[in-house]
């Protein structure tokens, strides 16, 4: 099955892909690996901001972290043009603004996960790393990046 038709499935529309906010590239490429850069979560075509632990929640954060997964795959698309040469979901690096006291940040980071493991099936299942920050620029709750290899 196509990866745009499981998307489908979904009820996903990938969005335009975002330009860099700084002196970087969304995405680059040596070989077959492909580094997307730090993407922020995004809500209602803002920045989702706020801190786990304090002002929003676990599960609010793993819908962050989803959406997020969303537009680091419109970012991928933009750069390989076709989805379908993805053949594996190599690593996932989140950074989630929490509390000291929030330790949840593993969870928040499924969001992530768990949407690229439905998209890619086994291809998308990856390594990982998950950290509670102090702060995120421009106040976000989660950034994530992703390495992927392609054909």
């Amino acid at each position: 099955m196509s990866v745009y038709d499981t998307l489908a499935r979904l009820g996903v529309e990938l969005p335009t892909a975002n330009a860099p906010a700084a002196a970087y590239v969304m995405a680059a490429q040596t070989g077959n690996t492909v580094f997307l850069s730090g993407h922020i979560a995004r809500k209602d075509g803002k920045v989702w901001t706020g801190k786990l632990g304090q002002d929003i929640d676990t599960e609010s954060g793993k819908a962050a972290a989803r959406a997020i997964a969303i537009d680091l795959l419109a970012t991928l698309h933009a750069h390989v043009g076709d989805l379908n040469r993805v053949t594996r979901i190599v690593k996932v690096m989140s950074l989630v603004n929490s509390t000291p006291e929030f330790t949840e940040q593993h969870l928040v980071t499924n969001g992530a996960s768990e949407f690229l493991a439905e998209v890619f099936g086994d291809k998308g299942k990856h390594a990982r790393s998950a950290f509670g920050v102090a702060q995120i620029p421009l106040g976000a709750c989660v950034e994530i990046e992703m390495i992927v290899e392609v054909q």
